[in-house]
């Protein structure tokens, strides 16, 4: 009993020595995991000018003194052509009121040059010419050089921002026809208007005076002129700096700023022709 017993485990362990070899046995593969990849970096955009005027290159000036002379410097001789213009038509005004004052006509260029003026200021030609004249010298005036040019380093970031390198438009100034300017990144969904683009620095610095002169928005900034014009009072920045709360969503914020702005750059603002 007990060979056959041993006869028959033996007969077991050789049988599964034999069958070993063709039993195939599976092993638990060990998973790597996929590494994680960084997201591809987003391209650069960069944008051309959207104009042909060489600028300095402000970003890269270091030493903050010298950077805002150099932007106050290069925005100057605009500010002050374009308001040396508009003080001439204003002389011319003055002159017809006198002449219309006196009951006598005006001369045809003068009546030519009303007309004109009337249309570019936004005056109704429906009254007479006093009320013409007397409104047209509402809007027809200087803005104080310190104060653009203040404005101009604010809404540009010192001539950095994207608007001012690509589009000349150093004062934020928007348009809405499709194409007219630069697409705000943060523009929200929907919206339509862009920062409007300029061929040169002239016809920006034009188009902010245009605005604040003939935009209904700035009419409490040209009332505070005219009263300071009636009471023979220089035009002080800061006191028309008041009339541009709504120039910026920040209001008030945006007047302090604006002001501080005048008081700490005060030595930079002065032509340098200036005696």
């Amino acid at each position: 009993m007990l060979r056959k017993l041993l006869f028959v485990l033996g007969a077991a362990v050789i049988a599964a020595a034999l069958i070993r070899p063709f039993v195939v046995t599976t092993e638990r593969e060990e998973v790597v995991p996929a590494p994680v990849l960084p997201p591809p970096p987003k391209p650069v955009i960069i944008e051309k000018p959207l104009h042909n005027v060489t600028l300095p290159d402000f970003a890269a000036i270091v030493d903050v003194n010298q950077k805002k002379s150099a932007f106050f410097d290069f925005i100057r001789p605009a500010v002050e052509s374009n308001n040396n213009a508009i003080l001439a038509d204003r002389t011319a005004l003055e002159e017809m009121l006198v002449t219309v004052s006196l009951g006598e006509p005006l001369m045809p260029g003068q009546e030519q040059q009303l007309d004109v003026l009337a249309s570019r200021y936004r005056v109704s030609k429906k009254g007479s010419q006093m009320q013409q004249l007397h409104h047209l010298l509402l809007k027809v005036d200087e803005i104080p050089t310190a104060l653009v040019l203040v404005q101009a380093a604010n809404e540009s970031a010192w001539g950095t921002s994207r608007f001012a390198r690509i589009g000349l438009n150093f004062f934020g100034i928007w348009c809405y026809k499709s194409g007219c300017g630069m697409v705000p990144r943060s523009r929200n969904s929907g919206a339509k208007h862009e920062v409007e683009a300029f061929q040169s620095v002239d016809e920006a610095v034009n188009r902010y005076l245009h605005n604040i002169n003939t935009n209904n928005a700035y009419s409490v900034f040209r009332s505070i002129r005219q009263q300071l014009r009636e009471q023979d009072q220089p035009l002080v920045p800061e006191v028309l700096a008041m009339g541009l709360l709504p120039y910026s969503e920040r209001g008030s914020d945006y007047v302090l700023e604006i002001s501080d702005m005048l008081r700490h750059n005060s030595q930079y603002l002065q032509s340098s022709t200036a005696p």
